[in-house]
């Protein structure tokens, strides 16, 4: 089990300490803002797109249903592959589906309650009433909490980012497509919410490293996939 684990984390491991770098540069030169700076004056300096039908109505609630929808519909398939024959052989890797969604989603959304960070909607510099905080800035009490962080809506798509290591398992050749469904989800939910002034893209880029983090650690311990 130790060299098993070993295994798992010592990927995990290097991915992160990239990524931290990755988000030490993104910081730096201050992507976020410099972004954010261009989204909001297309905009004409205020959130003309917050409550639009297409970025409120559709991609943001119709994006949670649809999520849920998927969720549903991979919890009744694992349920009906304990009792139909023909899906028995999918049992393992319907609860790996089931699991990596589930705890990808739940752990972004732990993580927004546990580290307070304001959206960009929130700051003064986008007619807010906030100053910016960062990530590892001391936030004094007096200042409300806010769970901005990470990108819990982009969450609902990245966690599908289990796709691909599901279909490696059962069906190779669809493995691609898996990840381009999960990615695709979450980069048109991400982008919704950026547009409404909701997340900086860093707080994306966070739930993608949680997403895959969930999903390739649990693919170790769930599958045995044909190719990786």
């Amino acid at each position: 089990m130790r060299t098993t684990l070993l295994n798992v984390l010592k990927p995990v491991a290097s991915t992160w300490i990239l990524f931290l770098i990755a988000m030490s540069v993104f910081s730096i030169l201050n992507i976020d803002f410099t972004l954010t700076d261009f989204i909001y004056r297309l905009q004409g300096n205020f959130w003309a797109w917050k409550d639009t039908l297409i970025t409120q109505k559709i991609l943001h609630k119709g994006g949670k249903w649809l999520s849920l929808t998927m969720g549903l519909a991979t919890l009744l398939l694992l349920i009906l592959s304990t009792m139909v024959t023909h899906l028995k052989a999918y049992r393992t890797p319907l609860l790996y589906l089931f699991s990596a969604t589930l705890i990808s989603t739940l752990l972004v959304a732990t993580i927004k309650h546990l580290v307070s960070m304001e959206c960009p909607w929130d700051l003064d510099r986008y007619g807010g009433a906030r100053d910016f905080i960062g990530l590892l800035n001391n936030r004094p009490s007096s200042i409300p909490a806010s769970a901005c962080f990470p990108a819990g809506h982009a969450s609902a798509g990245y966690t599908w980012i289990a796709f691909y290591f599901f279909f490696a398992a059962i069906r190779p050749n669809w493995r691609w497509a898996g990840l381009a469904l999960g990615l695709g989800l979450g980069l048109t939910f991400g982008i919704t919410q950026q547009l409404r002034g909701a997340h900086f893209l860093s707080h994306d880029l966070w739930t993608v490293m949680i997403c895959w983090t969930v999903s390739f650690v649990l693919s170790r311990f769930l599958l045995t996939p044909s190719v990786h």
